[in-house]
């Protein structure tokens, strides 16, 4: 009998983005201006209003030294941990 282990919860890759900043001892501005992109954007990740795309995940490991598919991997994760709780709440009902 197999179980499929699902984790608790999955974090916000924005909560990353934070720890990782701090970690360097950089602000959002620091990481904007690396980046060129507005400040708004990246409060708007770390908060999880706006999504991480392919595109930002390229600008974030070449600012950061990580990989894009870090960031697209955590991304992932997440939209599809937090579609799944939302199909729980929905009660679907299967063809038998």
């Amino acid at each position: 009998m197999s179980q499929k282990l699902a984790p608790a919860r999955v974090p916000i890759p924005g909560k990353i983005l934070s720890r990782e900043l701090e970690a360097r001892g950089w602000t959002q501005k620091d990481l904007a201006e690396i980046m060129g992109r507005p400040i708004q954007t990246i409060n708007e990740i770390i908060w999880g209003s706006k999504q991480i795309t392919p595109e930002m995940a390229i600008e974030l490991s070449q600012a950061l030294g990580t990989s894009p598919e870090f960031w697209t991997n955590l991304e992932a994760k997440y939209r599809l941990y937090i579609a799944g709780k939302e199909k729980k709440e929905e009660n679907l009902t299967r063809k038998s």
